[in-house]
Formats: structure tokens, C-alpha cells, sequence
């Protein structure tokens, strides 16, 4: 059974276009209407938030960002974009993974919708505060030569260069010597100007 993407094209479902060009893997994909569609009574069947994207691959159903990029980064490992097992940088993998979906998603939505962490407060947030969370960051970002886990393209590489792109665009989050240093790196790679050229023209 092929894969279906359910995905718009002004959502974050773009990045997943992003990682299948570099996969070099064909995928059905499934244009989804927002405040519609995505809150259809069929589509919360497959999302319970009603948002996208969302893969299908035969039984298994996927609708979060990074959980998708990772599942096919390790089903199509023959192309390499994840570390293999046994490879010390799948941890570093991870933490990339996980830090982009888990404390900068929180951290920077927070910031986004004025929620401040107040001092005494942060002992209970997993992130501290934006200030915490954005030094981590440019800390990480300092480190990589070329991407985040070194000579090796991965698909963390993807979804947090992606976030990257597209809050600096937003000016969502302030600029950085390294994050524009890791970010012309992320330019130079075919499949981010084959997608970047697509979504200009779409």
C-alpha cells in the first residue's frame, strides 16, 4: 500500500514534503482544508486534534511532526538519514529530535502567545524559560559541523532547520552567528532548494 500524506500547504506538513524529496520516496498527498475538512468527523478518526500532517503507511496512522519524520527516516534507512543503532550520534539524533518537538516547541509557543515563565516557576517547567531554552540552542547549533550530527544529513536536520526558516521568516526568534552559520549549510543541499523553489512557485 502506498504512503498517504494528509498535509496542507500552509501548515507544517510542508517539512515532510522536504524530507521525501531528500528520501527520494513517492508519497499520495492529500490536500486537507483547515476548520473543515480537518475537523470532519472522518478525519478526527485518524487525528483526534484535527490538525495535519498526518502519514498513513497501510495500518499505521502518524500525526505528529517529528514522530513522522522519524519513522521514515528509519523505514528508508538505506538512504541514511538517521544514525544507525549502534551509532553514537543516534543520541545526538535523539536529543535534536526531541529538543526541537519538546522544550523549543514549548518554549518558543509560549513566547509567541505572551505566556512568560516567571523566575519562581521555573524549577517546574522542563525548558526554565525562553532565555533557558534559546541559550541551549545557539549552544547546540555553535557545536555542529555542517549539521547536527556532524558529516551525517539527518532527518532531525530537516524539521529543525525547518523551524528555524520559518521563525526567522515569521520573526518569531532573534538571529544568531550560529544559527545562520547552520542554516547556509542547510541551503547548500539540493532537496532544500528543490522544496524552497516549489513552495515559492506553488
Amino acid at each position: 500500500m502506498a504512503l498517504k500524506l494528509y498535509t496542507n500547504n500552509f501548515s507544517r506538513g510542508v517539512v515532510v514534503d522536504w524530507l521525501l524529496i531528500e528520501l527520494d520516496v513517492q508519497c499520495e498527498r492529500i490536500e486537507v482544508a483547515f476548520e473543515t475538512e480537518m475537523k470532519a468527523p472522518e478525519y478526527l478518526k485518524i487525528n483526534p486534534f484535527g490538525k495535519v500532517p498526518v502519514l498513513v503507511d497501510d495500518d499505521i496512522v502518524m500525526y505528529e511532526l517529528d514522530a513522522i519524520c522519524a519513522y521514515l527516516a528509519d523505514k528508508f534507512a538505506d538512504k541514511g538519514l538517521a544514525p544507525a543503532l549502534n551509532d553514537p550520534k543516534r543520541g545526538l539524533y535523539y536529543r535534536w529530535l526531541f529538543f526541537i518537538s519538546g522544550p523549543w516547541e514549548a518554549a518558543s509557543t509560549n513566547k509567541m502567545l505572551g505566556v512568560e515563565v516567571k523566575p519562581d516557576q521555573k524549577g517546574s517547567v522542563g525548558y526554565g524559560d525562553y532565555h533557558d531554552a534559546y541559550n541551549a540552542f545557539v549552544q547546540g547549533l555553535s557545536e555542529v559541523d555542517p549539521y547536527l550530527c556532524g558529516k551525517q544529513f539527518t532527518a532531525a536536520d530537516v524539521t529543525v532547520a525547518a523551524m528555524l526558516f520559518w521563525q526567522l521568516k515569521m520573526g518569531e526568534v532573534e538571529s544568531h552567528p550560529a544559527i545562520e552559520s547552520y542554516l547556509d549549510n542547510i541551503k547548500q543541499r539540493p532537496s532544500y532548494q528543490k522544496f524552497a523553489a516549489f513552495f515559492s512557485n506553488a
